[in-house]
């Protein structure tokens, strides 16, 4: 954990390349030292049919979900949030400028109960800083 979940606006791909949403949003939560490499997963998805607000087609959003482990504080939360909000603000400065945008990151914290994990990556990762190190 996290997995971060990027939904986005077709039309706002004028403004900023899904790549570089996944990329800002992706290396803004791995800045917080609650997460490690390993654990982040950060996808997004395109949505062709939406309406925002008064309709007007120029509308876009942004709306970022991130789904974590339990364990984390409300203050590491609300840090995360705030990271991932003002990183991406700053990235869709024009298209602020230019269209109604609205903008929205959650932080959810799962329930373990209910969540099966099987996962290498933070073995991979380790290997691979220890070749690098060599």
């Amino acid at each position: 954990m996290p997995h971060v979940v990027i939904e986005y606006s077709a039309n706002l791909e004028a403004s900023i390349a899904p790549a570089r949403l996944v990329e800002i949003t992706h290396q803004a939560v791995l800045a917080n030292p609650a997460f490690e490499l390993g654990a982040v997963r950060t996808r997004a998805i395109r949505y062709e049919h939406f309406m925002i607000a008064d309709a007007d087609p120029d509308n876009a959003f942004v709306a970022v979900t991130i789904r974590i482990g339990p364990g984390r504080d409300a203050a590491t939360r609300k840090a995360v949030s705030e990271q991932v909000a003002g990183r991406l603000a700053e990235a869709l400065g024009d298209a602020f400028g230019q269209r109604g945008l609205a903008l929205s990151v959650e932080v959810c914290e799962l329930d373990d109960a209910g969540m099966s994990r099987k996962n290498n990556l933070h073995a991979r990762m380790r290997a691979k800083a220890a070749g690098s190190a060599a």
